[in-house]
């Protein structure tokens, strides 16, 4: 389907309530890797780094359609830094889900699993902001997700980050079954893999149902390969499985394309979702 940038719809497009957290957020939320990296991704095409002007039309596009939930983290690049730019006089408007653990240094991924980094990372994060608090801040997982949550410093310095004010959720992205229900047991909110190819992780929203904790779906369109879903609309597809379970809570879709973002959320808001068994 090719729809044009300016033909923006009425979609409707719903909010839901993350767990616990008092927050409700759009079922479609943009990420913004693209917004700064371009290197060492894994989107089936390359890619420029957009300017400013540009990425402020797309947010404005995207606040239009009834978006208010945007995703970004140190190893996003200059992602951080290009969002405090863009947000001033806004931040309210939005909803914002950082991150701590990875950043992206010299063209590849490093992570640091200590206290210390942690607080020197939500400092520069804010600042990189300009806010004074983050709605949800989550561990950034290289895939040892037992052995970062059960180390319970960390776990006391992601609660005090809540307790002083400086996020106001708490929570992990994870990369197996056993770290996404560790960090429901233990904080607010886990980011999961889901998508009609993908779903081990489903137990972690099978959870998340259980003890009304909040999940955040990533990699809903396997990262751009949309061509791995069926149907007529694989977007369509993948998100009315998406939200045929009732613990995702919102699905975050990385874009530069206008046209894409207006498609993502024409089929969020027209989806039917598909009840998921077992």
């Amino acid at each position: 389907m090719q729809l044009h940038p300016n033909s923006v719809g009425s979609y409707n497009l719903e909010t839901r309530h993350l767990g616990q957290t008092g927050l409700s957020l759009s079922k479609i939320g943009l990420g913004t890797v693209k917004f700064g990296r371009n290197q060492d991704v894994k989107y089936p095409q390359s890619f420029a780094l957009p300017d400013l002007s540009v990425l402020k039309k797309l947010l404005d596009l995207a606040r239009e359609l009834g978006i208010n939930y945007l995703d970004t983290a140190p190893s996003y690049g200059l992602s951080e830094e290009r969002l405090g730019k863009l947000l001033v006089g806004q931040r309210k408007d939005w909803i914002i889900v950082g991150k701590v653990g990875e950043n992206f240094e010299n063209g590849r991924s490093l992570y640091n699993f200590t206290c210390a980094h942690f607080e020197s990372s939500l400092v520069r994060s804010l600042r990189r902001l300009r806010t004074d608090y983050i709605d949800v801040l989550l561990i950034h997982s290289d895939g040892s997700d037992l052995d970062i949550l059960n180390n319970d410093d960390l776990i006391d310095a992601m609660q005090s980050f809540r307790r002083r004010g400086l996020v106001r959720a708490i929570g992990a992205s994870t990369k197996t079954v056993d770290g996404g229900i560790r960090a429901l047991e233990l904080m607010d909110v886990a980011m999961v893999a889901y998508n009609p190819n993908y779903t081990p992780e489903r137990a972690v929203l099978d959870y998340a149902v259980k003890n009304n904790k909040g999940v955040l779906v990533k990699k809903a369109l396997a990262s751009g390969h949309i061509d791995r879903f069926a149907g007529e609309d694989p977007i369509k597809t993948a998100l009315n499985f998406i939200f045929g379970h009732p613990g995702a809570t919102s699905v975050v879709v990385g874009t530069i394309n206008p046209a894409h973002l207006i498609h993502n959320v024409e089929a969020c808001a027209n989806a039917q979702p598909q009840i998921a068994n077992g």
